[in-house]
Formats: C-alpha cells, sequence, structure tokens
C-alpha cells in the first residue's frame, strides 16, 4: 500500500519532466543548487532538523528503551 503513493509521485514527475524538456530542468536545476547553499535555507533546515530530533527523542521516551527496532 506504501507504494502507491511512491508510483503515483513517480509517474507525475516523469509526465511533468518529460512535458517541460531539457532547458526547463536546468533551470530547477540550477534554482536548487543556489537555494541549498542560502544560509537562510541552510538555517531553516536546522530547525527542522532539530524539531525532528526532539519528537524521535519524545517518542523514544514514550516506547521505553526496549522499544523493538
Amino acid at each position: 500500500m506504501a507504494k502507491l503513493p511512491f508510483l503515483l509521485g513517480f509517474g507525475a514527475g516523469y509526465v511533468l519532466g518529460a512535458r517541460a524538456g531539457k532547458e526547463r530542468y536546468e533551470q530547477i536545476r540550477r534554482a536548487w543548487a543556489q537555494a541549498k547553499d542560502d544560509p537562510r535555507l541552510q538555517s531553516v533546515a536546522g530547525i527542522a532538523q532539530a524539531r525532528a530530533d526532539d519528537v524521535l527523542s519524545s517518542v523514544k521516551t514514550r516506547m521505553g528503551t526496549d522499544a523493538p527496532r
């Protein structure tokens, strides 16, 4: 059942990418390369990672240390 959303996303990405063509792909790739090095994005990513770590720690505490992996 978890494969269905993945396959739908993959299919939609494939169709949209095929329609957009190489020029649009290169434009998106350049924008991503610039964005990933932006200090503001790095800051937001750091905050998101810290929150995710806090949530994970909280869940582990609630489940106890003997929870199966």
